[in-house]
């Protein structure tokens, strides 16, 4: 039954051939039988989820279908408040903490009818592409969970979202993603992992990392599934105000597509089998569509402003309880400590006019293409014994996802290949601002093609 998508088990749902009752005991089976070896919930919420599948099933039963979300388990990257259950942000100096609000892209999944499984872990604070440093400890990759020292990263910072979905723990989950952190852990962990549109989701009641970069997105086993969270999360951007009906959008004409490849930076660094795959998934979708044109893109790697920001978050507790962070995370959150507010507002005003010239680099093609991470998951073992080792793999692993987020656009990761060890491999595609429902329908094309997203690990 975890095999099966948002829009596979919704129609059953509401055409009474499914129970979300029975969906939901079945995926807190699978959390209760992998979450020990995964890792992957710091919070499940057996009981919450237990009563709002009843409900969900009581209001279908009567005719009250809230629609394609209605009465499926997700799961919530711990960063995300949610009212009464703790939201610790995977470090002992939120370990206890207890909102006393809904995050709203909580809330409006909790009108949408879903039900909530759990809350999934982190690397701390959001604050690390590798997902190795956390209160709660790592999260483990499905494709290759072995605790005996083989064990691979997922990825960061929304590890254990991007395991959860990919175990079949939960339908889909919630992800953030200031620089790659819901499409890196996407790609190595073998899902579809989407960040919006800067803004188009809320990040109100999020804890956050850098609130000029920080987005909120979801992650699934499909464009499709993709389509229909985002539908339920976004701000009204359709005339109006209404919400925009992404899954409607999805099998619009693609011929006329016109795609970039930016090979300068982007395909730097990269390693053979992720570049053999990638370029694999290229020239099928050049096929159909108009074809593929060499572009660049410009890459702002400065981080003045997002230092900043994290600082100016995390400057009290810090200021009370830095012994509560893990060193590591410490560390990053204080090289803000020493921006001025000059040097803040000078490259806050350079982001911002980046931003503003961002159409104008798809005024010859409508999407980009790239790998989504240049190198495979590494060894967890790895990363903890060498801490030197730790930021300029996580930097590497970040290299191609963290240009989205500075220009603010929507971008995907889908898979599109195993290297020779079974590792997952992702395809990145970006497009200009509000392009959303266009990055999702070439997703879904891609996925339409090939059935990458639709292996699972043995584990699950």
């Amino acid at each position: 039954m975890q095999a099966l998508t948002i829009a596979g088990v919704s129609e059953q749902i509401r055409a009474g051939k499914l129970s979300p009752l029975e969906i939901t005991k079945a995926c807190l089976a699978q959390i209760e039988r992998l979450n020990p070896q995964l890792n992957a919930f710091i919070t499940v919420t057996a009981e919450l989820a237990l009563e709002q599948a009843r409900t969900a099933e009581a209001e279908i039963h009567a005719g009250r279908w809230r629609g394609p979300l209605h009465g499926i388990p997700i799961a919530l990257k711990d960063i995300v408040d949610t009212a009464g259950i703790r939201t610790t942000a995977a470090s002992a100096l939120f370990k206890h903490r207890v909102p006393e609000r809904d995050a709203e892209v909580a809330a409006r999944l909790q009108r949408a009818g879903a039900v909530l499984v759990g809350k999934t872990n982190l690397h701390e604070f959001a604050y690390g592409g590798s997902g190795v440093i956390g209160h709660f400890g790592a999260t483990c990759n499905p494709w290759s969970p072995d605790l005996g020292g083989g064990a691979r990263t997922c990825g960061g910072s929304s590890s254990g979202s991007a395991a959860a979905v990919a175990a079949g723990m939960c339908y889909a989950a919630i992800g953030t993603d200031t620089a790659g952190s819901i499409r890196l852990p996407a790609a190595e962990c073998g899902i579809t992992g989407m960040k919006p549109t800067f803004g188009l989701v809320s990040a109100e009641g999020i804890v956050p990392l850098a609130w000029s970069y920080d987005h909120v997105g979801p992650m699934t086993r499909s464009a499709e599934d993709a389509a229909l969270m985002l539908a339920a999360m976004a701000e009204g951007r359709a005339e109006g105000g209404a919400a925009v009906n992404y899954a409607a959008e999805l099998n619009g004409d693609i011929r006329r597509l016109r795609l970039g490849v930016p090979r300068a930076y982007f395909f730097d660094s990269l390693d053979a089998e992720m570049q053999a795959a990638v370029e694999e998934a290229i020239r099928l979708l050049a096929s159909v569509t108009t074809g593929i044109r060499e572009v660049a893109v410009p890459v702002d790697n400065d981080r003045t402003v997002a230092s900043c920001e994290s600082w100016a978050y995390h400057a009290e507790y810090v200021a009370r309880s830095p012994q509560l962070y893990d060193r590591e995370t410490l560390r990053r959150i204080r090289t803000g400590e020493q921006v001025t507010g000059a040097a803040y507002v000078l490259k806050k005003r350079e982001l911002d006019l980046m931003r503003h010239g961002t159409t104008q680099q798809f005024r010859e093609i409508d999407l980009l293409l790239t790998a989504t991470s240049p190198i495979p998951p590494p060894l967890i073992a790895e990363l903890q014994r060498d801490p030197q080792a730790l930021r300029p793999t996580e930097l590497l692993m970040l290299r191609n996802t963290r240009p989205f987020n500075v220009l603010g656009v929507p971008a995907i990761s889908i898979p599109c290949g195993f290297t020779d060890a079974g590792l997952p491999i992702g395809l990145q595609i970006a497009g200009p601002p509000e392009a959303d429902a266009l990055v999702l329908r070439l997703a879904h094309a891609y996925q339409r093609e090939t059935d990458w997203h639709r292996r699972t690990p043995a584990i699950s």
